[in-house]
């Protein structure tokens, strides 16, 4: 029988649901993304969040579905290296936004 690969995120319903989300709606929430992005910044810095996206970054400008947008992808690698527990809390704070600005998302 052959092992099925897992992405990093399918381990986790509630991260599963939050990249779906941006999958299925990057434009519409790229500003929500941004928002992401600049709080992490007010923490470590932009010089050093472009430092290590910069290394993690595909070469060849990458084949995965975010690759094309600097924010959503530099917000799903990001999302990738932080720990846990900060994973959980970007990922309930982002569907929190979500619904306080009218969008419905299924439980």
């Amino acid at each position: 029988m052959a092992q099925e690969f897992k992405r990093w995120y399918d381990y986790d319903p509630l991260l599963l649901k939050v990249i779906n989300i941006l999958k299925d709606y990057q434009d519409e929430l790229k500003e929500q993304a941004q928002i992401f992005l600049n709080s992490i910044e007010e923490k470590v810095s932009k010089e050093t969040i472009d430092k290590f996206y910069n290394m993690v970054k595909p070469i060849d400008g990458g084949s995965r579905w975010y690759d094309n947008d600097p924010v959503i992808s530099k917000t799903i690698e990001l999302l990738r290296v932080v720990p846990p527990d900060v994973q959980q809390s970007a990922a309930k704070n982002f569907i929190e936004v979500l619904k306080q600005n009218g969008i419905n998302i299924e439980e």
